[in-house]
């Protein structure tokens, strides 16, 4: 595996075996790795944008429990935010369950999105948490409408590790993929980020760490 640092591309792979390593060997729990990933992003998104409104769209896997993360952290500096998930929350689990649970608690209005009830409200900046470097095969609904309201809003939008609708591994569109201004991605480049419709639909990439240098 090669070795990681903000200068180096990896695979979807070498990026889940790091996340294993965290864990397994240094003895971070994952609800840690996900609550840096979300505060670095929250930090990068209030020094580049400025925002008073943000909306953030969470898909249901980890890559949703960040966009939680990040709700909870624009509110605390007094931001406006709104989440629209792109699944049920009674189906949210593990750390993505206890990061939606939090903002609940402090009152972030959180939404449940079908693909025939999407409408998104006008805002300063758009968070695409929706899917993340493990996505594999076409995108269905909700998330493939969701999408294309996203890219139809006229928003600036920041997307979590990578673009939803991405494969981090060939870079391609796998039906419907998010047009961002920036992406901000965990640990180093994907290699998804760098080719084809990812190297379009990137925007800007800003790399973070999630609190362990490899």
């Amino acid at each position: 595996m090669r070795k990681t640092t903000f200068g180096k591309i990896i695979t979807s792979d070498e990026i889940r075996r790091l996340d294993g390593l965290a864990v397994e060997k240094f003895l971070i729990p994952s609800i840690v790795l996900m609550e840096n990933a979300g505060k670095n992003t929250a930090e990068i998104i209030l020094k580049k944008f400025h925002p008073r409104q943000v909306t953030i769209f969470c898909g249901g896997g980890n890559n949703g429990g960040d966009g939680f993360v990040i709700a909870r952290h624009l509110f605390n500096h007094g931001i406006k935010v709104k989440v629209f998930t792109a699944q049920k929350t009674s189906k949210y689990s593990g750390d993505a369950l206890t990061n939606l649970n939090i903002i609940r608690k402090i009152k972030i209005p959180v939404t449940y999105l079908s693909s025939q009830k999407i409408k998104i409200p006008k805002v300063d900046l758009i968070v695409d948490a929706l899917l993340g470097t493990g996505t594999k095969g076409k995108i269905r609904e909700p998330y493939k409408k969701i999408i294309q309201k996203i890219n139809s809003a006229k928003i600036p939008v920041v997307s979590v590790d990578i673009p939803s609708g991405i494969d981090a591994d060939t870079g391609k569109n796998l039906g419907g993929a998010v047009k961002s201004n920036l992406t901000v991605t965990m640990v180093a480049i994907k290699k998804g980020l760098r080719i084809h419709d990812g190297r379009k639909c990137a925007g800007k990439i800003i790399v973070t760490d999630i609190g362990l240098k490899f």
